[in-house]
């Protein structure tokens, strides 16, 4: 039986779809909680998840006192390296752990089913997780998986080691990853979970994983606790300037 594609889904689709046909541009800021209730006839409460998911992905951002406006196009470096949350936390002599606050199959957003290659209605099994070295809480990552990869998988499997559960049981390995970083400040759930200020400096990072076939099999939104984590990208000086 094919699940009901959830209110703030619904939203978030609507909006995301008024944006990509210019109803608002870039730079225009968007009607506030409050009016778009109004308009969708749903509660405040449902539209901040649709709006905060809007700017987890980058397509909206908050501005403390002004509002929240459609996102500028960055400028973009390309990163040459990549590395897991648990490579990187190990290699600094800490001990990388993480606690999974949300894990449930749903219908895929339209942010999700782009950057993921899905049909229409198609699902994807969403697993939300504080990251932590050394018990500090160092990000809120929230990952979107094509739920036929991984319908077979135990949430152990899944949630314990996804690379090595996919490539040993299903044989589907990272190859490449596309990863965009841009900065935000910390929502009011954001810094509670990660125990910091509403309105801190937050890192955010976006990627796409992919298998050997070129196929996306992840989608994962991170944000970072600004002053607990820096990202460091090692090039070569061959490039003219």
């Amino acid at each position: 039986m094919q699940k009901r594609t959830p209110i703030y889904i619904q939203i978030h689709n609507q909006l995301h779809e008024m944006i990509h046909d210019g109803y608002w541009k870039v730079g225009d800021r968007i009607p506030s909680e409050r009016d778009l209730a109004i308009r969708f006839d749903v509660s405040r409460m449902t539209v901040r998840q649709a709006v905060q998911t809007l700017v987890e992905e980058g397509i909206l951002e908050r501005r403390v006192g002004a509002g929240t406006f459609v996102s500028a196009e960055k400028v973009q470096e390309k990163m040459s390296t990549f590395q897991s949350f648990t490579e990187i936390i190990s290699q600094q002599g800490q001990k990388p752990s993480s606690k999974v606050v949300s894990y449930h199959v749903k219908p895929a957003s339209n942010s999700e089913a782009e950057k993921l290659h899905l049909e229409e209605n198609a699902e994807v099994l969403q697993m939300e997780r504080i990251r932590y070295a050394d018990g500090t809480p160092i990000c809120l990552e929230v990952a979107s998986i094509p739920y036929h990869m991984v319908s077979s998988l135990s949430k152990k499997q899944v949630t314990q080691s996804l690379y090595h559960t996919l490539e040993t049981e299903k044989g589907i390995s990272l190859e490449r990853a596309e990863q965009t970083i841009s900065a935000t400040l910390a929502s009011e759930r954001v810094a509670e979970l990660l125990d910091m200020k509403r309105g801190e400096a937050i890192l955010r990072l976006r990627q796409v994983s992919y298998s050997k076939d070129n196929t996306p099999f992840e989608y994962v939104r991170t944000q970072y606790a600004g002053e607990r984590f820096e990202f460091y990208v090692e090039g070569s000086g061959d490039k003219k300037r």
